[in-house]
């Protein structure tokens, strides 16, 4: 693509907005974020609608399927690519394909996809996300019981050339798992490998996450669902979460997952740019779709929620566009700040800010064009520049 300037609109570099100013783009990396006055000339040019902000695109970590396709029952490369052409509607250009416990040849077919969906240029997919099945069996949430194991001595070789694989193409493996289901050598080899490991699904003690914390764990997926609640005597992981102020912290801002007032609690706890949003998206996001099938079981979509016929939560009916406005309306979080948690804090957690999560010259043109309201009116995916 030849080199050509996006202007006109508003622009979110990740740290500030400004005024008037351009964003050059070339071969699918942005070149400069300039004035207009000072913007090249004899450039094809875009002129964007003033009433706009041109922003990093959304990156969602924690993604099990969108557009009436559920990577767990598609564990292929189409699958993946489908669930990140449906949520670039959203605003969402960089995404993990989260696949839940299952089977083991299941899972090995969804890290093969994934893997070379990451390596198709322009694809927004920056890995995979194994949610499972090292987790707790007390506290399983929507997971197969009897899929749930722990690993042996050939899971831990093959996630760790997994993880180097990953890292070696530029993108990441993260895995939630239940500290108290695996050992600390466990943890420091798979860390080792450039994999990040997250603790969820456990109902580890607030000992034991911490150790964990110390061994590799470097945050908790959807912190506060499956896990223990807090008690006077037995913490849990929650307030191990709380504390540490070097890990991360996903969060579903639905209003059905958490309670806004817990969310607002730990944002004040928490050093700025550790919590992030995820939405743990499925299959009807982005359809007018009312139920989907798991694990063979019919999931009712009601009301917001995504829910087995006894009630249990299965995941979110939530895209990220939805959760940057909630994070804003429930949690009273500035505009801005809510941005960084879609876009800038999750490349930082997964090391890869330098390409990703800004505007900034040299990072990968993944932009959203977005409305006041949040809506998304365009994306670039490497350069490639698509209407909604």
């Amino acid at each position: 693509m030849t080199r050509h300037i996006l202007t006109g609109s508003r622009v979110f570099t990740g740290e500030r907005i400004l005024e008037g100013h351009s964003v050059v783009l070339d071969a699918g990396h942005i070149v400069a974020v300039v004035p207009r006055r000072e913007a090249p000339v004899g450039l094809s040019t875009r002129e964007l609608p003033a009433d706009t902000l041109l922003a990093p695109g959304f990156i969602d970590l924690q993604v099990n399927g969108a557009g009436g396709v559920l990577f767990n029952d598609s564990p292929t490369v189409d699958a993946a690519l489908a669930i990140a052409s449906t949520l670039r509607r959203s605003g969402t250009t960089s995404l993990l394909p989260t696949f839940i416990t299952d089977a083991p040849e299941r899972t090995r077919l969804a890290c093969d996809a994934a893997t070379r969906a990451l390596e198709q240029p322009g694809s927004g997919v920056l890995g995979v996300h194994l949610e499972g099945p090292f987790i707790s069996p007390e506290r399983p949430g929507v997971h197969a019981p009897h899929h749930i194991r722990q690993p042996g001595a050939e899971d831990l070789a093959s996630l760790v050339a997994l993880g180097e694989r990953l890292a070696r193409a530029g993108g990441r493996l993260l895995m939630t798992l239940a500290p108290e289901r695996v050992e600390d050598t466990f943890l420091q080899r798979l860390s080792g490998s450039g994999a990040v490991l997250f603790a969820g699904h456990t109902a580890a003690s607030y000992e034991r996450t911490q150790q964990a914390l110390a061994a590799g764990v470097r945050g908790f997926t959807h912190l506060f669902n499956a896990m223990p609640p807090v008690q006077g005597r037995q913490p849990g992981p929650v307030v191990a979460g709380f504390e540490s102020d070097d890990a991360w912290c996903g969060v579903i801002v639905d209003g059905v997952h958490v309670h806004p007032a817990n969310l607002r609690q730990l944002l004040k706890a928490k050093p700025r740019g550790k919590v992030f949003l995820v939405t743990d998206a499925m299959p009807p996001v982005g359809t007018k779709e009312t139920t989907f099938t798991l694990y063979g079981h019919t999931i009712l979509r009601r009301d917001g929620r995504l829910v087995t016929e006894d009630g249990t939560l299965a995941g979110a009916d939530i895209d990220m566009a939805s959760a940057v406005r909630n994070t804003v309306r429930l949690l009273g979080v500035p505009f801005e700040e809510a941005l960084r948690m879609a876009s800038l804090y999750p490349a930082r957690l997964l090391g890869l800010e330098s390409r990703l999560g800004g505007l900034a010259p040299g990072q990968r043109a993944n932009l959203a064009l977005l409305r006041d309201d949040v809506s998304v009116l365009a994306t670039w995916v490497d350069g490639n520049e698509q209407w909604h």
